[in-house]
């Protein structure tokens, strides 16, 4: 059986220029509605199979309280649209959707 390629949702907190620019290298990452909260969207990017990406520290603490996710990958405001798109694109060329499972990853900048 083949592994599931890592997917990438993007909360209303990261630009939707972010999964147009990681569509270009054959990434899938969708945006999640806005106006929603924490909690809806970690459960809504769980129920997808997506690894929901945020610049909100409170899906950390979501995490930490137990709530089970196909991972979270935490930024900062200071992290651009490139450095998300160039982290995405290197999560997803090494990593499986399993692989981050109930796990937070804290983004990087990949050069």
């Amino acid at each position: 059986m083949e592994p599931d390629p890592i997917r990438f949702y993007l909360d209303e907190n990261l630009s939707p220029e972010i999964a147009r620019q990681l569509a270009r290298y054959g990434v899938d990452a969708i945006r999640g509605p806005l106006r929603d909260d924490d909690l809806s969207h970690l459960r809504r990017a769980t129920a997808l199979g997506r690894v929901l990406c945020t610049r909100d520290r409170d899906f950390v603490r979501l995490h930490s309280a137990g709530e089970e996710h196909a991972g979270v990958i935490k930024g900062q405001k200071h992290h651009s649209i490139g450095d998300w798109v160039n982290y995405l694109r290197f999560v997803h060329s090494i990593c499986e959707s399993e692989d981050l499972r109930n796990s937070v990853e804290h983004l990087f900048r990949v050069d």
